[in-house]
């Protein structure tokens, strides 16, 4: 596995003071922790339960989503995971949906991760296997918050969120896959944890995502 992008020793010093959710961005050389994968689901839809699934229409560019203005951490998290959740292999081309993606990440180099968000998005080839079938996936988020060991840490140093303006965001949802000839292939729910920055009057943004979920 590729390593991932690291945010360096000062988003270290951070994140570490917040009870370590953050500790798979470091430097100190240590292998991460592997990824949320892209759902098996992507892979063989034929093998899916049969569920309702929201259905776009072919060719639908709507749903690269762009990033919300807001310096909620808990509204852009919510945002962000249903854009993570969603593709359309009929509308646009797997390069596409990584720039629309990346345009969701901060601008500070020392924090972003994004290798784990690519990590999220098919490869160019299992891209072009999904593309033959048609298969696109729609997302819906029923609930967002902060987690308890992130606001525990935060409670216990609240001067140490602000050297980055690093918050961890759990999110959870449902998932919806269809496919040509199955507009209501498949479901299934979804929770990841974010790394999200919002600075003081700044827009929040996407620093990363977790390689497991915090409750």
């Amino acid at each position: 596995m590729r390593r991932r992008a690291l945010l360096g020793t000062a988003a270290l010093a951070v994140l570490v003071a917040l009870a370590g959710l953050l500790a798979y961005l470091t430097r100190d050389g240590r292998t991460p922790a592997k990824a949320i994968p892209v759902s098996a689901s992507s892979v063989s839809p034929s093998a899916q339960p049969s569920a309702m699934a929201a259905s776009s229409s072919p060719g639908d560019r709507t749903i690269l989503s762009i990033a919300p203005a807001t310096q909620d951490p808990i509204a852009f998290g919510k945002a962000a995971a249903s854009a993570l959740w969603s593709y359309d292999t009929r509308a646009y081309a797997q390069p596409e949906l990584l720039a629309a993606l990346h345009t969701w990440m901060t601008s500070d180099a020392k924090y972003a991760d994004t290798a784990s968000v690519d990590a999220l998005v098919p490869s160019p080839v299992l891209w072009g296997r999904m593309a033959d079938n048609g298969q696109y996936a729609t997302a819906s988020v029923n609930e967002a918050h902060f987690p308890a060991s992130f606001t525990q840490a935060v409670q216990s140093d609240p001067g140490a969120i602000t050297q980055a303006y690093v918050y961890a965001v759990t999110v959870s949802g449902r998932q919806s896959i269809g496919w040509n000839g199955s507009p209501e292939g498949g479901a299934e729910a979804r929770s990841t944890t974010l790394a999200v920055q919002c600075r003081p009057s700044q827009n929040c943004t996407l620093v990363g995502v977790f390689p497991t979920v915090s409750p």
